[in-house]
């Protein structure tokens, strides 16, 4: 089972990602998006999910002082700034063989250990 978190160090949400898994014995790869930005392979899949509206944290602090709120962009332009600024996501994103995951969802972390 491979098992991968896209998120930020200091996010409650990624670390509560990690320690779910910890806490059930299962490695995990941990990809820092503050240190090194999502292939765009990566965040496509994401997008195919669940589209990328669902992706963005739109309550979140970074979103609301780069103005998005108010500003129409195209996909291609708010990927951009994804990459600048991965604190726009909803983290964390987590990747399983199967499944897929965004924000805090444990019932889906679950469902990956039995994949």
């Amino acid at each position: 089972m491979t098992i991968q978190i896209f998120g930020i160090n200091k996010s409650q949400a990624t670390r509560a990602a990690q320690r779910f898994f910890k806490e059930r014995g299962v490695a995990f790869q941990m990809v820092d998006l503050s240190q090194k930005p999502m292939a765009p392979a990566e965040i496509r899949r994401f997008i195919a999910r669940f589209g990328l509206s669902s992706l963005l944290d739109t309550e979140s602090k970074a979103y609301i002082d780069a103005g998005l709120k108010y500003m129409k962009l195209s996909e291609a332009d708010l990927l951009a700034r994804i990459e600048k600024d991965p604190k726009l996501l909803r983290l964390p994103l987590v990747r399983s063989t199967k499944l897929l995951s965004i924000g805090h969802a444990e019932d889906v972390w679950q469902a990956m250990l039995s994949d």
